[in-house]
């Protein structure tokens, strides 16, 4: 073999945590999720960056590569690799840190994904409705990298599926849920009449509704499809279309209370319960037939007698959390519960493999021969389990619950995870191969976005309910990933699939934003639960949300703002505003609001606080005066979200700032520092008044200091 033959040159990218640093040598250790070791060589023209969100410039730290490269400090290394016999070199071109400073990702910070939830929304409304009038008319399935529709002339382009459409209201209520922005909801009741208007069938003689499969737009007219005519499920139809038809409307019902949608809720899951449910063994099929509306005729082929995944599990985070949320009814609550039992009961399938079975005959004995899924594992629904069961948990507190949610986060990392670049896979064989113990890619080695959520989703979850570290650095390792290698910054939105280096992968349809399989749902629905678990159950930050309803709709005027199923008394509801006004009626422990009569809708904000939250800082403006309101412990733990507050407050420009201390119980030295250190860089001009009562060694401290102005006691 001649010396050529025995080099390789390719390109890859490392995600690890730095374990030392060689500046003489031009070089660091990295070690991997799974506790490899790579020495990482920096070329000469290495180039870094902090990862940003949707609408932040660019983040250049080449400068300071060398000076960031921290032990511990986890990053992604994009570079060569030259092999040759007898040794190996990996040479770094580009390096992206997730974290701004040893220990604090940029995704921590409790505005990121609400701003990226707003970039989202607002990327496939210029898509859709380039015009600003939200005419659901005129939307298609099909959107284009950069936000635009395909062709009239692609003929599937006429083709409005009812699914695509609700879960693209799902995903513009959801950033109403968190930015408060009218033109979000104002598209998401839009389009959720449209839905009801043009792709629902309320049969009011069975007391059911079930949902059109889409609809052909075409200059002379409208075509309703009947049944589905997506090729697993042609002709047929399947139990996860009329789930998913309920998405965008039950969450447009957290929002706004309209009980017509409520309405529409109950009558399709009394669908569900005649038609599809089998009252003999227990759980829902798949598919039922057209015209018989029966899960065992033979017209259903494949599909006949079946139970899957989402027949079965997709209730929960599609619409039936959500649809209890916002009504806290028993029934909601009890199919809950049913769901998470069957789950537990049916789907692990230890030892004979480490992921969950998804396909059932009727008699639940697996089906290992469907279609395209054969024996074959997807890696999402297994964090998916994880990640439902553990939100369930929170209602119905059963031990099989969590030891089953832990035992997926527990196995899962090894066998779905690409443990050295970082990330998670798609679809792998469900046994390992026998000579490797490998469970080899079923068709490539990309990773989807919404196999990231789910990743995201069910650690962060396990992190925050079990104060479980392991399952926090999954979390931030899932996180940094997703935030470093999804988010199109050119033409925005994020990217469908990445190759397994992190490069986005542009061919076919899977270089579409909008599509079949994408629609604004699980980039959404991330950002919304991702702000809620990192805010209130991992970094102990407040979370603010947004609801429009009309008090006259709701029972007893009571607006429920849970933001999700999480553990029992470990949220409260702290402040509420009504149009604008502060509002008092309301129960912290409950989380409701008692609202005032009205028949036209009012403008609802909350903010909810962890019970546990050691430090409350708030700031509010009154003219060029910045009022800084903090309570509890400013110790060590708490010092940088006491300096970040502090900075975000001195970036605003304020001419006067005044300390509301009087619940602070402990301030540690460095904070005093820190108020001085701002003080200094405020200037001459800005005046520091510590105002009212203080505890008297915080007081001596600051006086000492002589950089502060002391004004009488408070009330």
């Amino acid at each position: 073999m001649s010396a050529t033959t025995d080099r390789r040159i390719f390109s890859d990218t490392l995600a690890g945590y730095v374990t030392y640093h060689s500046p003489t040598q031009h070089r660091f250790g990295l070690r991997t999720s799974d506790g490899r070791e790579f020495t990482v060589h920096l070329a000469r023209n290495v180039v870094s960056r902090i990862v940003r969100n949707l609408g932040d410039p660019y983040h250049d730290t080449t400068a300071r590569t060398r000076d960031m490269l921290g032990t511990g400090r986890f990053l992604f290394a994009y570079g060569i690799f030259y092999e040759w016999e007898g040794g190996a070199r990996f040479e770094a071109k580009e390096i992206t840190f997730p974290e701004e400073s040893r220990g604090h990702y940029v995704f921590e910070h409790p505005n990121w994904w609400v701003q990226q939830a707003a970039a989202i929304a607002d990327f496939y409304l210029r898509g859709q409705f380039p015009d600003g009038k939200f005419d659901w008319r005129n939307y298609r399935t099909h959107l284009t990298l950069d936000g635009a529709h395909l062709p009239e002339h692609a003929g599937e382009n006429v083709r409005q599926e009812t699914d695509t459409i609700s879960r693209l209201v799902y995903g513009l209520s959801t950033a109403y849920l968190l930015t408060g922005e009218d033109r979000f909801l104002d598209a998401a009741e839009s389009g959720t009449e449209y839905l009801r208007q043009y792709m629902r069938v309320d049969d009011k003689q069975d007391g059911i509704v079930y949902w059109y499969h889409g609809m052909d737009i075409t200059p002379t007219g409208r075509r309703k499809v009947y049944a589905s005519e997506f090729g697993d499920d042609f002709d047929a139809i399947p139990m996860y279309e009329q789930i998913y038809a309920l998405a965008g409307p039950t969450q447009t019902y957290r929002v706004t209370g309209d009980p017509r949608i409520l309405q529409d809720i109950d009558r399709t899951v009394a669908l569900f319960q005649r038609y599809f449910r089998d009252e003999e063994r227990g759980g829902f099929f798949s598919h039922i037939d057209p015209i018989n509306l029966s899960p065992c005729d033979d017209a259903l082929g494949r599909n006949r007698s079946r139970k899957n995944w989402n027949s079965v599990g997709d209730h929960a985070p599609a619409y039936l959390i959500n649809a209890y949320l916002a009504t806290g009814r028993e029934d909601f609550a009890a199919l809950l519960e049913e769901t998470a039992d069957t789950i537990v009961e049916r789907f692990p399938d230890e030892p004979d493999s480490p992921f969950v079975q998804e396909r059932f005959h009727e008699d639940w004995s697996p089906d290992r021969t469907w279609g395209w899924q054969q024996d074959r594992a997807v890696v999402g629904h297994n964090l998916k389990i994880a990640w439902n069961l553990t939100r369930i948990r929170a209602l119905h507190d059963k031990q099989e619950y969590a030891e089953a949610a832990r035992r997926i986060g527990e196995i899962m990392p090894p066998v779905g995870s690409d443990q050295q670049r970082g990330g998670w896979y798609d679809v792998v064989e469900r046994r390992a191969d026998a000579d490797s113990g490998i469970h080899r890619m079923v068709w490539h080695d990309r990773k989807a976005w919404w196999q990231q959520e789910q990743a995201i989703l069910a650690y962060l979850i396990l992190a925050g309910t079990a104060d479980d570290p392991e399952s926090l650095r999954l979390a931030r390792e899932a996180a940094s990933f997703y935030n470093a290698f999804f988010l199109d910054h050119q033409d925005g939105g994020v990217y469908f699939n990445v190759l397994a280096d992190g490069i986005p992968y542009l061919v076919g349809t899977e270089r579409l934003k909008g599509s079949h399989a994408m629609a604004g749902y699980h980039s959404l629905e991330l950002c919304y639960l991702a702000a809620a678990y990192t805010g209130l159950l991992i970094s102990h930050e407040p979370l603010t949300l947004y609801f429009r309803p009309r008090p006259d709709d709701l029972p007893e005027r009571e607006l429920r703002v849970a933001p999700d199923l999480l553990p029992p008394g470990s949220v409260e509801l702290t402040r509420v505003w009504v149009d604008g006004r502060e509002h008092h009626h309301f129960d912290p422990k409950q989380l409701t609001v008692k609202l005032p009569e009205s028949d036209g809708p009012v403008r609802v904000r909350v903010e909810l606080e962890p019970v546990q939250m050691r430090l409350r800082m708030r700031s509010e403006f009154d003219g060029g005066t910045a009022h800084v309101r903090c309570g509890g412990a400013v110790d060590g733990g708490e010092l940088d979200k006491f300096r970040r507050v502090l900075g975000e407050v001195m970036a605003a420009g304020p001419r006067r700032v005044e300390f509301h201390l009087s619940e602070v119980s402990e301030m540690c030295r460095p904070a005093v520092n820190e108020l001085l250190v701002q003080r200094t860089k405020a200037g001459l001009d800005v005046d520091f008044v510590v105002v009212g009562s203080v505890l008297p060694e915080v007081r001596e401290a600051l006086m000492a200091t002589d950089a502060f102005l002391l004004e009488g006691e408070e009330d």
